[in-house]
């Protein structure tokens, strides 16, 4: 098992309050470790187990070149007739990197105690906060930073591919003018759907007209959600606001991430944890005998969303629609 614990070189650092250097922390964070946490912050993460991930940066922006006019094409007429010509054009779509963080404050005796894992307390703790705070961000604009682009459940509500809740929730969904018929009114197929856990009793609910249910065939198996054939995941991990939508569903190859920084840790010995709101100190390290792990992390995201024949006009053309409950503000 792998155990946050000071080796006695980093002790006597700590006793001397000094602070640790890379070096002093690659012995407490091996590389597998810090591969773990990313791959389960993306596993977590409905939006990165969802997304398509790019290339890492290499700069904290990104400019993608995105499909912005199409070529025509034209008959000639006869055999002397002028071929004619077309244009096409590129809009240029930016990625900006932003950074995501967080520190955990672990008592010193905590740490001396050689039979406690503290790497299977933190890790799940770690995972969690990033991908709550990613998802937070990417699908509702939770804290999101000033310079990312709007969040897909505004961006689909500005498109006009938002859908409130009836009484009838399969037409809601699958008929016509339904969630999925506005995705494929702009153009593109659904490749999955993510939607808050009480969705999932609404699914169950569902019954055909001889009042059997849609989404279980039997009492003794689970219960297959998926619609239309796609992947349904329903995120746990606290980021999902019900206020805003029941269901998000789109084709996720046009949600596009790029990370700039993997997950970099840091030990600090000394120094003070404040309240971010109030400035309120939470933590004082060297009084409180305890130790600090800081989690760092920068990606950046954008919906590429080119143009293309079935919808040529971009300010109603998205590749996500919204279903949301009727209490749901517009």
């Amino acid at each position: 098992m792998n155990k946050l614990r000071l080796p006695m070189d980093l002790q006597r650092f700590a006793e001397g309050g000094a602070l640790l250097g890379r070096m002093d922390v690659d012995a407490l964070i091996p590389e597998q470790v810090s591969r773990e946490i990313i791959q389960g912050v993306a596993e977590d993460s409905a939006v990165l187990s969802m997304g398509r991930r790019l290339p890492n940066m290499t700069s904290n922006r990104t400019v993608m070149p995105v499909l912005d006019m199409l070529p025509v094409a034209y008959f000639v007429n006869g055999d002397t007739g002028t071929k004619q010509t077309t244009k096409m054009a590129w809009d240029k779509k930016k990625i900006y990197a932003e950074e995501i963080a967080v520190i955990v404050p672990i008592p010193e005796a905590v740490v001396d105690d050689a039979d406690y894992d503290i790497w299977g307390e933190v890790k799940p703790r770690l995972v969690e906060a990033f991908g709550q705070k990613i998802d937070g961000a990417v699908l509702f604009g939770a804290d999101k930073p000033a310079q990312w682009r709007d969040d897909v459940v505004t961006t689909a509500a500005a498109a006009g591919k938002a859908v409130t809740a009836t009484a009838d929730l399969y037409t809601d969904v699958m008929g016509e003018g339904g969630v999925i018929a506005m995705i494929e009114q702009s153009g593109y197929f659904p490749t999955g759907h993510m939607a808050d856990i009480s969705m999932r009793a609404k699914l169950r609910g569902i019954k055909d007209e001889v009042g059997n249910p849609l989404f279980k065939s039997d009492m003794q198996s689970g219960t297959n959600y998926s619609l239309d054939g796609n992947r349904m995941v329903f995120p746990r991990n606290g980021a999902f606001d019900q206020s805003k939508a029941l269901m998000i569903s789109g084709d996720f190859s046009q949600l596009v991430y790029s990370i700039r920084q993997d997950i970099t840790f840091k030990i600090f010995t000394e120094g003070v944890i404040q309240d971010p709101a109030t400035g309120d100190i939470q933590y004082n390290l060297m009084q409180n005998d305890m130790v600090a792990l800081r989690a760092v992390m920068r990606l950046g995201w954008e919906i590429p969303n080119p143009i293309h024949a079935m919808a040529k006009d971009k300010t109603k053309r998205c590749p996500f629609a919204v279903y949301k409950a009727a209490s749901a503000g517009a």
